[in-house]
């Protein structure tokens, strides 16, 4: 590779990133939620006028439009390229959140933030990623998508904070005008550098350290269409165990700041950003280490750790601390945050680069189901007494399930893999992964 097209790579990576950072907004929700609750309770001509149970709609509807727009977006970012997948996304955000300006009505809400804001993640997401990965050997796709998915974790370091100012100086409506106006422009702009490499480009490997043996040449991948990634057994083992993972996290993303509330105060806004932090973390470091153990077995520490953290947080939770509350939260989000690499590369190493936007796309509505309805069942059991708790030990349970299956999902290394699996012909092709 040389030095210009390393750099063009790495600009890729840069701009994919930045675009995450401005749309993590979604995981400032809680911000945004606390502020409607508040003004419920208060009242007045200008007040929103909801039912307090239905304030999480809006975050519930927008991963599920998040989820399913990838599927409609990676066809995009396969056909039209990924700037122009971006810049729809970015104008959708933007879009959505004057709407939400516009209005405190529910439907205003719902359809702002969770139809337009959500479809407008789902584009911008979908579009960053993949020409990243492109760029590079094989051997850094963890740490690369590690890299530009960590933008969507951090963004709630800076956008928690900003947002509880822009609320407490503007209100809740003109605040969304900025940030509609911030989002469009910063996600339009980089949209434009968000480029594939030319036609017949091949990354060049890494450098061999001393004493080691090049690996042996490397034979065409199988590119698999959705079709044949839907006979695939791993498929469903991988959407059952990304449901479970991102349904788990996105429950307690969703409610921490009303949780670290009873003992924070004002101050919950630094549980959101630190769990950000662990969140960003978490997608980096799970990359390096899948590039270093595999894929499955990063797999499984993650959803292992995360279950033994679900079922700590009854007394964490229970006990009013404000530090062990954050600390739970930063280590929630750090294993929450490894899916977003772990499975866009469990795609690319099984299914190939070829249909990659739309393939992961379907992989991805795991991730708009699994909030949806472990958000929803949570909300339903919180209602009931004890119902916090049951909420944790329910998500621990489905982790620890989620962590048995990770052990059928076989690891691609320099072998043969029967495309019997993949396309019903009996034919092997030999990969490198």
């Amino acid at each position: 590779m040389t030095q210009t097209t390393s750099n063009k790579g790495w600009q890729v990576v840069f701009a994919g990133t930045g675009i995450n950072l401005a749309l993590g907004v979604l995981y400032a929700w809680s911000i945004f939620k606390g502020a409607i609750k508040a003004s419920i309770e208060k009242g007045g001509p200008d007040a929103f006028q909801w039912s307090l149970g239905s304030i999480n709609d809006p975050y519930a509807l927008c991963c599920l439009a998040f989820a399913f727009s990838m599927i409609l977006a990676g066809k995009c970012q396969d056909k039209i390229g990924p700037a122009k997948t971006a810049l729809i996304g970015g104008l959708l955000v933007g879009a959505g959140f004057c709407l939400m300006g516009y209005s405190n009505s529910y439907a205003a809400w719902v359809t702002g933030f969770g139809v337009l804001a959500g479809s407008g993640f789902g584009f911008g997401y979908s579009a960053a990623t993949p020409p990243a990965l492109k760029w590079f050997s094989s051997k850094k796709t963890g740490l690369i998508a590690g890299i530009v998915v960590a933008g969507f974790g951090l963004a709630p370091v800076y956008i928690a904070p900003l947002s509880s100012y822009l609320l407490g100086a503007y209100g809740i409506q003109q605040s969304m005008y900025i940030l509609a106006a911030g989002f469009a422009v910063i996600v339009c702009g980089l949209s434009f550098t968000l480029v594939n490499p030319p036609k017949g480009y091949v990354p060049a490997e890494p450098a061999l350290k001393e004493g080691e043996k090049a690996a042996p040449a490397k034979k065409a991948v199988y590119d698999a269409n959705v079709g044949e990634m839907l006979k695939s057994p791993k498929f469903y083992m991988l959407w059952a165990t990304f449901f479970i993972g991102a349904g788990a996290g996105l429950m307690v993303i969703g409610s921490v700041a009303g949780l670290a509330k009873k003992s924070m105060g004002p101050m919950a806004f630094v549980a959101v950003a630190i769990m950000a932090i662990g969140n960003a973390s978490g997608r980096v470091v799970a990359g390096v280490l899948s590039d270093k153990i595999g894929r499955r077995a990063t797999l499984t520490i993650m959803l292992g750790f995360q279950a033994i953290l679900m079922f700590a947080a009854v007394p964490v939770v229970g006990s009013g601390s404000a530090a062990m509350l954050v600390l739970l939260a930063s280590l929630i989000g750090f294993n929450y945050g490894s899916n977003l690499t772990l499975f866009p590369s469990f795609a690319k190493d099984y299914w190939g680069f070829k249909n990659y936007g739309l393939n992961y796309g379907v992989l991805f509505s795991a991730w708009g189901v699994g909030g949806l309805v472990m958000g929803r069942v949570s909300e339903m059991m919180n209602a009931q007494p004890g119902g916090l708790n049951k909420s944790f030990i329910l998500a621990g349970s489905c982790l620890a399930l989620g962590t048995v299956i990770t052990f059928f999902l076989r690891e691609k290394k320099a072998v043969e893999v029967e495309a019997t699996e993949l396309a019903g012909e009996k034919v092997t092709v030999k990969v490198s992964a």
